[in-house]
């Protein structure tokens, strides 16, 4: 009976993680994210993704960012933004417009890369290319730039 219960109880538990996951708030207008991470007293952090291609990138996405660990700490801490140049997916002309002069503003030549902005808009952190370490090494990163806000 006391097995039984603790399964349920495991399968409730991981269930409710899941749904956390699956929560995460990824904006693409970053005015707008920029303008609640200063009201939030939060951090930014933009993904720049080849989200239906490039392989590191969906490997990341697989193993840190749809995480349990990585949507906790991001609904505490973060504001996130992707900023995507898919091949496949559509996407307005506006937002490629966007997504490129971004790309452009902040040197990105390669994905993924991760920015870290400050609530002020100032760059505190970037991570260029694939991490292994899963998202415990990405949040120890992350907490390393929130030591230079």
């Amino acid at each position: 009976m006391l097995m039984k219960k603790t399964t349920i109880g495991l399968l409730a538990l991981c269930a409710l993680l899941q749904a956390g996951a699956a929560e995460l708030k990824w904006l693409t207008d970053l005015p707008k994210a920029q303008a609640e991470a200063k009201d939030k007293n939060k951090q930014v952090l933009l993904d720049f993704t080849g989200s239906d291609w490039c392989g590191w990138c969906i490997k990341f996405n697989k193993e840190v960012l749809s995480t349990p660990e990585f949507a906790a700490y991001a609904a505490k801490n973060l504001v996130l933004v992707e900023v995507d140049f898919p091949h496949k997916k559509e996407q307005s002309a506006e937002l490629k417009k966007a997504n490129k002069e971004l790309g452009s503003k902040f040197g990105v030549d390669g994905y993924p890369t991760f920015v870290v902005l400050n609530k002020e808009g100032k760059e505190v952190g970037r991570q260029e290319g694939y991490a292994a370490g899963g998202p415990k090494a990405f949040i120890a990163k992350l907490d390393g730039f929130k030591a230079k806000n």
